[in-house]
């Protein structure tokens, strides 16, 4: 069992940096959180654990002794930059090597192919959250909050997302994490000997408003419109798919 704490940075009345109508405390707990519910729900053999769920205010010491007191293996904590400059950078403490420079390198590169970010590169720094921590500790730098670019991209949901991904990419990477298995039920629209065919379908549902995308399988190209856990769900868009005018399974 891997122990993970992962640390939303400010929170509050500090609401760290803010710039172009959002605030750090802000965007580093729904990075946060989202880390936490896709590690949780998608990988075994990880337990969690965060040192703020909501807008509240905490000591650096208080965050650091929570995660020794917990027994963390590793210890993530999320912030936003400001300063004048753009993309992403982590840190760990000076000199502190294997293995917390390969969770650095493993964590950086994950995050660095998941988001349209300028990669400001891997660096060492005396913070609090690094120095006081008993585990390795990393501690990253997403985008920057006064930079109109890194702004517009950390306003949509779907950025946040990106960003989460990458670092659960990159801790399941570093900690030799295994996902779960879970049954889905896919909603297909179509499948093919031609890609040509299968393309022109999957360019139809999404200008329908569905998304969809190919996947090749056994030796057809299959049109796929969603996957969901959840067989009601499955049902639901066979629904919609049909009254739209799509030939929809559920597999």
């Amino acid at each position: 069992m891997v122990k993970i704490f992962i640390d939303p940075g400010h929170g509050g009345s500090d609401p760290g940096a803010v710039g172009n109508g959002l605030q750090e405390k802000d965007l580093t707990l729904q990075i946060a959180i989202r880390i936490r519910d896709i590690l949780g729900s998608e990988y075994e053999n990880v337990e969690l654990n965060m040192s703020r769920t909501g807008d509240t205010a905490l000591s650096l010491s208080s965050r650091t002794n929570a995660a020794n007191a917990w027994g963390a293996d590793f210890l993530l904590s999320i912030h936003i930059n400001a300063g004048g400059g753009t993309g992403y950078e982590d840190f760990i403490y000076p000199n502190v090597g294997a293995p917390t420079a390969t969770y650095q390198n493993i964590i950086h590169e994950e995050v660095i192919k998941a988001v349209d970010f300028a990669d400001r590169g891997k660096k060492q720094a005396n913070f609090h959250m690094l120095r006081e921590s008993a585990m390795p500790a990393l501690l990253t730098e997403n985008g920057f909050i006064d930079h109109a670019n890194d702004a517009a991209k950390l306003a949509q949901p779907a950025f946040i997302e990106g960003i989460a991904r990458g670092h659960v990419n990159g801790l399941a990477r570093a900690f030799g994490l295994k996902k779960k298995q879970i049954n889905l039920f896919r909603v297909q629209i179509g499948a093919f000997r031609d890609k040509g065919n299968a393309d022109s379908l999957a360019a139809q549902a999404r200008s329908a408003g569905f998304d969809s995308f190919v996947l090749a399988e056994n030796g057809l190209y299959k049109v796929q419109a969603g996957a969901f856990s959840d067989r009601k769900n499955a049902e639901q868009l066979v629904q919609h798919l049909t009254a739209a005018g799509f030939e929809a399974i559920i597999l």
